[in-house]
This record gives structure tokens, C-alpha cells and sequence, in this order.
């Protein structure tokens, strides 16, 4: 993982790789969490687990580490517990909420209209010009998302499920926004470890520790799945997607992040001998080009980066 200071020069290759490396560990922990969730593990509660075990490690390893990593400015808690409570803690909840009443692949496709959410964001509140080729992309790797998970064939829809999935795109938009936005100012493990904090202790409000179901860990294979579910699953991708958008604008690495679904359906065909028919490739091929599409053109540095704290509502991030 990324534990250095603010790099003086951006590289975008590290961003898109950094991104597209947290979307196959997420592509993963997907399947995985679902396999909890369907043995009784609470949405909330498997929340509650990756946001206190992250935190606790995390910050361990900061500790005896590196242990200038775990001071911050103090101007910058309440933006720090804003990402994350209404980032962190709210995408995994709205997700695992959405994917006990949806398909994974389709609560993860309407999830996945979070770069677009955050692209609007970018024109209408902070009046950015943006590139066509970028809402072009963000537009086709969704459209191509829905076609390789089915995601809207009769029967696969639940109206609470899309509501919850609507809700998850909001925040991993948020997510994204603000992780940026401190990632100009603070190293990748500094801002992960102040969000796992912040959210474990909203979930410690919400459920506390006491009660928490220890019980459905209690076999080696589920503790196993938890245990991935937290590392593989929570601490290493969101670490590296913390990394990424250091180097590459958030909407920019969160249209890389849609190959999370895809990816997902690949890993599918030969585990659980899902074959993807000639339409679902064709899918797979379009949103795989999305991304090409993305990396193939350079930023725009004065209207797609989000502004740094302090900087005026309008204000674009300075590019270094």
C-alpha cells in the first residue's frame, strides 16, 4: 500500500493501475460478502466489522511504523469524519443492503452511476467545463455494465433494493469526491485510517461492540471470509483507490473502478461455470474500451480535479 507523503509530480499510469487493482479485489470481496450476508451476517453489522478491524489495524501499523502518518490538522477532523461517515461507512451499508434484495451485479451497476453523480456535481456546483469524451465514457462503461450483469431483465428488480443501490452510488461519490479532495494534503494510509476511525465510531454509536454477533464467525470458513472480506476486501482496495486518486482526477479513476462488475462476471465464468454469452462479452468489450477511452486522454487540469481544503467553491485543485 501507498504510505508515502504527497508525491510532487502526478502519474496518471499509477492512478489508472492503482484504481483498477482496487476494482478486482473488490470484484472478489463481492461474491464473498454475499456469502456472509446469506448465512445471517447483518448488513450492518459486516459494515460495523470492516470499518473497526481496518481501523484497528491500520492504525497498529501506523503506530509502531510510521507514526507521523497519524497526526492531522485539526481544521480538517470534521471533513476527515464526513468522509468517513458518509463515504465510508454509508457505501458499504447502502451495498450490502442492496445486494440482499438485488443481484450483485445489478445493485453494483446502479452503484457504479456514482461517476456520473460525481461529474454533475463538478458542473453544476463548482461550474467546471468538463470534457465530452469524459461524460461519454462514464455514460458507455455504465451501459456496458448493464449489459454484462443482465442487470434489468424481468423480475431482477426491487424497488427498496434500487433505492439502497441509488443511495450507495450517492456515497461512493461521494467517497470519491472526498478523498481527493484530502488526498492533496494528506498520504493515502493518513486519510484510511482517520475514515475507518471515524466510521467505526459511528458504527460503535449505531451498534455497539457488545452486541455484535460474534457467533456467525465462528466457523473457520466463515471467519476465513471475514477475514478476507477486511483485508482483501476492505483495507488493501480502498487503500489503493485512496493512492489513485492522488494521481488522477476521482471521476476519472471511479469510471476504472466500473470494472468491478465485469470483472465480477468474468470471475464467474469459470468458478461457478457462468458462461457469458456472445451479448455479455460484447458488453465486457465496451466497457473495457470506456477505460482505454479514459486513460487515452490527458486531463483537464484547470475543471476535473476536485478543489483542496481552503480552496474558493470554484476553485480548481492546483496541479503539481
Amino acid at each position: 500500500m501507498h504510505f508515502l507523503p504527497a508525491p510532487t509530480k502526478r502519474s496518471p499510469r499509477l492512478g489508472y493501475a492503482f484504481a483498477a487493482t482496487a476494482a478486482t479485489l473488490w470484484a472478489l470481496n463481492g461474491s464473498l460478502s454475499r456469502s456472509l450476508l446469506d448465512e445471517g451476517m447483518p448488513a450492518v453489522r459486516l459494515s460495523e466489522l470492516r470499518a473497526v478491524c481496518g481501523f484497528v489495524m491500520l492504525a497498529a501499523l501506523l503506530a509502531v511504523r510510521r507514526p507521523a502518518l497519524l497526526r492531522i490538522r485539526r481544521a480538517d477532523v470534521a471533513r476527515l469524519a464526513f468522509l468517513g461517515v458518509f463515504g465510508f461507512a454509508a457505501v458499504n451499508a447502502l451495498y450490502y443492503a442492496a445486494i440482499t434484495r438485488l443481484d450483485i451485479g445489478v445493485a453494483l451497476t446502479v452503484q457504479y452511476l456514482g461517476p456520473m453523480l460525481l461529474l454533475i456535481w463538478l458542473k453544476v456546483v463548482h461550474r467546471r467545463e468538463l470534457p465530452r469524451g469524459l461524460w461519454a465514457a462514464a455514460a458507455v462503461s455504465v451501459s456496458g455494465c448493464c449489459v454484462v450483469v443482465g442487470a434489468f431483465h424481468p423480475g431482477s428488480l426491487d424497488g427498496i433494493g434500487l433505492a439502497e443501490a441509488g443511495g450507495a452510488a450517492v456515497a461512493f461519490a461521494v467517497y470519491m469526491y472526498a478523498s481527493e479532495r484530502a488526498g492533496q494534503r494528506y498520504a493515502p494510509a493518513t486519510t484510511l485510517v482517520w475514515a475507518f476511525g471515524f466510521a467505526a465510531v459511528f458504527w460503535a454509536v449505531i451498534e455497539p461492540l457488545w452486541s455484535f454477533p460474534f457467533h456467525d464467525l465462528a466457523s473457520a470458513g466463515h471467519f476465513a471470509l471475514a477475514a478476507y472480506v477486511v483485508i482483501g476486501g476492505t483495507l488493501i482496495p480502498f487503500g489503493f483507490m485512496m493512492a489513485a486518486v492522488r494521481h488522477v482526477p476521482a471521476a476519472r479513476a471511479a469510471v476504472v473502478a466500473t470494472l468491478e462488475p465485469v470483472l465480477g462476471a468474468v470471475i464467474a465464468w469459470p468458478l461457478h461455470h457462468q458462461i457469458l454469452s456472445p451479448g455479455q462479452i460484447m458488453g465486457v468489450i465496451v466497457v473495457v474500451g470506456a477505460i482505454v477511452c479514459v486513460q487515452t486522454q490527458a486531463p483537464a487540469a484547470g475543471a476535473e480535479f476536485a478543489p483542496g481544503y481552503g480552496a474558493s467553491r470554484r476553485a480548481a485543485a492546483p496541479v503539481e
